[in-house]
């Protein structure tokens, strides 16, 4: 027998605040029962569920794990411009001239992510 991810995990310190910026990003949707203050969120989308743990210290150092993100339904410069206007920040620019490469962004709490190019762009 194997086993399944059930949750990537998020350590933060407001747990509701930043599962609604990823609801947003994801297209996902909170727990019904997930209120602000509450001490764990969790944002179901496509794809897995993200769950989000408030703890007392803060991030101090880079992510060992972080998730890159592949655009649906418009370019990754358009996701890039979409999700700064969100509230996230641009951590590197490793876009190419060419079209290819990538960007590294920040959520609210500085938990790095990036931001891929979608099938479209890559097929063409």
């Amino acid at each position: 027998m194997t086993s399944w991810v059930r949750h990537t995990t998020f350590d933060c310190t407001d747990a509701y605040g930043l599962a609604c910026f990823w609801a947003q990003v994801l297209g996902g949707s909170l727990a019904e029962d997930d209120l602000p203050g509450d001490p764990e969120a969790t944002v179901t989308a496509a794809g897995g569920a993200l769950l989000f743990l408030t703890v007392p210290e803060g991030k101090t150092v880079k992510n060992r794990v972080h998730l890159d993100l592949q655009p649906q339904d418009r370019s990754r410069d358009e996701e890039v411009e979409r999700l700064l206007a969100l509230g996230a920040t641009l951590v590197a620019d490793h876009r190419r001239a060419d079209g290819t490469g990538w960007a590294t962004l920040a959520d609210l709490e500085g938990n790095e992510f990036c931001v891929e190019r979608s099938a479209a762009e890559r097929a063409g």
